[in-house]
């Protein structure tokens, strides 16, 4: 197999390449990024295949019967017998940077990182068939299977505690939820069945597994933020501490912020994850509507969602619209970013080097607004067209919304599109609903592209599946995300049926007559890549 190069959403690069009986993975940009992951690890991988599908007993056939497997090198994934571990690391000089303060978080990371690649694989026929018993129906017509890895408690996962504290951060799970007989904990009994789901995978939260190593004093690697505090902010000894490095000086992959703009989902001076759980629930009423309180959406121009989407080679993001005069500069990773030539210790990092991350080319987010408002194909639908205050006072609206706040999206930084995330319950939409149809915590959005460039079906199953993937990893409690398009847009309808919506019912508003679209958790498997 050749090497491939893995895309990680917060813009550090990883070569996979084959080795014996796995595939050896080598962190790049150890010399522009103070990289959490170690210069490389290896990893075991391996698929087992049924020999027989059914064993006779006493003459009869029995399913239930132990079925002969035999391994084989892993070529590509199978829908649940691959087997996968760790079972070398290669860290850093210590020279350089600090060890990691977990272990088991880097650890974590790693196999994050891995599972990340896996499931970036082509996937396997789901279908499930079963010799004398469904194999005379049509392949459509057999169950489906959840595609996924067992992780085997070989390699570095042999540690008495380290499948139990993987099991707990949610990147491993088993169908065995007992506590088990056996009071030697030792022997790794219930631990031995443990594996990684795909639907799973896609569900939790990167940032929870994604950070970085502080460099030593002396290291040459930078650092991941230049901002160890507050600009001349004193200490206890009265010194003020270090001045913030220049923004050309800050590594561009890893969404470092300008004093003057907030960062992206994975932007940390602390060098810790930046997952934070969701509040509690604490009920308010709105116009007579008893919800939970809102969390604070994310800052104007602040990315909350970053991927890099393998099938059209750029990276999709999106950020909070801005009523600034100046264009938001796009932090965040873009595809096309200078290969990493640069030695430590040059003084010259990727940031400081020209590139469409670090250029501000775009228009402010009112003009993108005003140009989209006015074609007469978005006008049709939104009826927002006028001059530019028109637009502007939507933009002000719309930030000045409790439940809901306005999005642009970015291809490799360029926007292409507006959106407006809300809360379903306090929406209009909810007042239209029953209270069965919504949960507390589900949620809905509007879209518009607005530049022909990005305009195309495949285009729009992947941010349509993105946004919901944000949904669901921006909090746990949510259950469905719905839309509700003018019932004549079939075209849009069908995009969305694409991705997994489905319509339930239509609903009459005074000026238009919508589909309701839903899709569920429960029912959801993967975003688009």
């Amino acid at each position: 197999m050749a090497p491939s190069l893995v895309h990680l959403p917060n813009g550090q690069t990883l070569t996979v390449s084959s080795v014996f009986a796995g595939f050896s993975f080598k962190a790049n940009d150890l010399n522009v990024h103070n990289s959490a992951f170690p210069p490389g690890w290896t990893i075991i991988i391996e698929s087992q295949e049924d020999i027989e599908d059914e064993v006779a007993v006493d003459g009869q056939t029995s399913h239930d019967a132990p079925r002969k497997t035999h391994t084989r090198r892993f070529r590509n994934p199978t829908l649940h017998g691959d087997n996968l571990f760790i079972s070398s690391i290669s860290n850093p000089s210590n020279t350089d940077f600090k060890p990691a303060t977990s272990p088991t978080r880097q650890i974590a990371m790693m196999l994050w990182a891995t599972l990340w690649w896996y499931f970036h694989q082509p996937k396997p026929n789901p279908y499930i068939t079963t010799k004398g018993l469904n194999d005379h129906i049509a392949e459509d017509g057999r169950p489906k299977g959840d595609w996924r890895i067992n992780i085997k408690r070989e390699g570095i996962f042999k540690g008495r505690h380290l499948l139990p504290k993987l099991e707990r951060m949610g990147i491993i799970t088993s169908e065995d939820s007992s506590v088990g007989e056996s009071v030697d904990d030792r022997n790794g009994e219930g631990w031995m069945k443990m594996f990684t789901s795909q639907r799973g995978f896609w569900l939790i939260d990167p940032r929870i597994f994604l950070f970085t190593l502080s460099p030593t004093m002396h290291s040459p690697y930078p650092g991941a933020s230049p901002y160890p505090s507050r600009p001349g902010s004193p200490n206890r000894e009265g010194f003020a501490l270090a001045k913030p490095e220049t923004p050309g000086e800050m590594p561009q992959g890893l969404m470092t912020p300008q004093a003057q703009s907030p960062g992206g989902p994975f932007a940390s001076g602390s060098h810790l994850p930046t997952y934070y759980p969701p509040p509690p629930t604490i009920f308010t009423f709105t116009n007579n509507i008893r919800h939970p309180i809102r969390q604070k959406p994310p800052a104007q121009g602040e990315t909350f969602y970053t991927r890099y989407i393998p099938s059209l080679g750029q990276f999709l993001s999106f950020r909070v619209a801005s009523l600034s005069h100046k264009s938001p500069t796009h932090r965040g990773p873009v595809s096309d970013s200078t290969p990493n030539f640069l030695p430590p210790g040059s003084g010259v990092t990727q940031g400081s080097l020209p590139s469409i991350a670090n250029m501000t080319i775009n228009p402010n987010d009112s003009d993108l607004l005003h140009k989209w408002m006015n074609d007469p194909r978005v006008d049709a639908l939104f009826g927002m067209a006028g001059p530019r205050s028109v637009q502007e006072n939507m933009l002000r609206d719309a930030l000045n919304t409790k439940h809901s706040f306005p999005v642009i999206g970015c291809w490799d930084g360029k926007p292409f599109g507006y959106f407006e995330l809300y809360w379903v319950k306090e929406d209009r939409l909810g007042r239209y609903l029953s209270s069965h149809d919504y949960g507390n915590w589900d949620r809905g959005f509007h879209a518009l592209v607005g530049e022909q460039e990005f305009r195309g079906p495949h285009r729009v199953k992947v941010w349509m599946s993105a946004l919901v993937h944000h949904c669901w990893l921006a909090d746990p409690r949510t259950e469905r995300v719905m839309l509700e398009p003018r019932n004549n847009n079939t075209k849009f309808i069908e995009y969305l049926q694409d991705v997994g919506f489905y319509k339930e019912r239509e609903i009459a508003f005074p000026h238009r007559q919508a589909a309701l679209m839903k899709i569920q958790r429960e029912g959801w498997e993967a975003p688009v890549l």
